[in-house]
């Protein structure tokens, strides 16, 4: 349900979170929850091809009784389509994250566009932060997921904005593996999460989402509750 300028009408501060329905986006929407922060959940349709996590998203929002918008921006989908996540044509890479698959499966500008929208909504309704997943993982595969273009965001949202606007990444220096376990922590269920990129059925197991997420699980000594069509040796 969209938001209004006066859609929150609490003395708690107000949070966007940038909601995928993948595994990061989960917990940071309840670690902010945790905080006791008021919670605006804000997913896109940028014409992904794994656009199943919406449907995943909007149940958790349901669920959880919480504002839930999804904008559609598939009108910019010419711009990004370079990508196998936003290319059906295009074969998704199996394997671990590397140079190689890194380059097929990065949507361009995909994180400053996102963003930058939340920052809007973050500004539209009196919220003074926007939280997103980006994690230490991601340093070196991911520039937009980098320390400096979180820091670089966070001055532009100040000086685009009357009132300044914190971007906020809890996990930036922490890994899928830590992300997990202070998930375990806080008892979240991550069955209510979907992290391939095939967006099929049953989650691949052999895509780098697949497989980072596996790798995740069991650094944590627990089964993922995730049903999956194939899983690596």
């Amino acid at each position: 349900m969209p938001d209004t300028p006066t859609a929150h009408a609490s003395h708690r501060p107000a949070t966007v979170v940038i909601y995928s329905g993948g595994m990061d986006s989960f917990t940071v929407l309840h670690r902010a929850l945790r905080e006791g922060r008021e919670v605006h959940a804000l997913s896109f349709d940028y014409g992904q091809r794994h656009v199943r996590e919406l449907d995943t998203a909007r149940r958790v929002c349901e669920a959880l009784d919480i504002p839930h918008q999804v904008v559609d921006i598939r009108a910019i989908h010419g711009l990004i389509d370079n990508s196998a996540l936003t290319d059906a044509s295009r074969a998704v890479p199996g394997g671990d994250y590397a140079e190689d698959n890194l380059a097929a499966t990065a949507v361009p500008n995909r994180n400053m566009m996102l963003l930058s929208l939340a920052i809007a909504k973050a500004v539209n309704i009196g919220a003074d932060r926007v939280d997103y997943g980006a994690h230490g993982g991601d340093h070196v595969l991911y520039p937009d997921c980098r320390p400096e273009f979180v820091e670089a965001m966070r001055h532009a949202a100040g000086l685009a904005n009357l009132e300044p606007v914190d971007v906020h990444a809890p996990y930036l220096h922490r890994s899928k593996a830590e992300i997990l376990a202070d998930g375990l922590a806080m008892g979240l269920d991550y069955a209510d999460t979907w992290t391939c990129y095939q967006g099929e059925t049953l989650a691949c197991g052999e895509c780098a989402s697949c497989r980072e997420r596996l790798d995740a699980f069991a650094a944590n000594g627990v089964s993922d509750p995730l049903a999956y069509a194939q899983t690596p040796a």
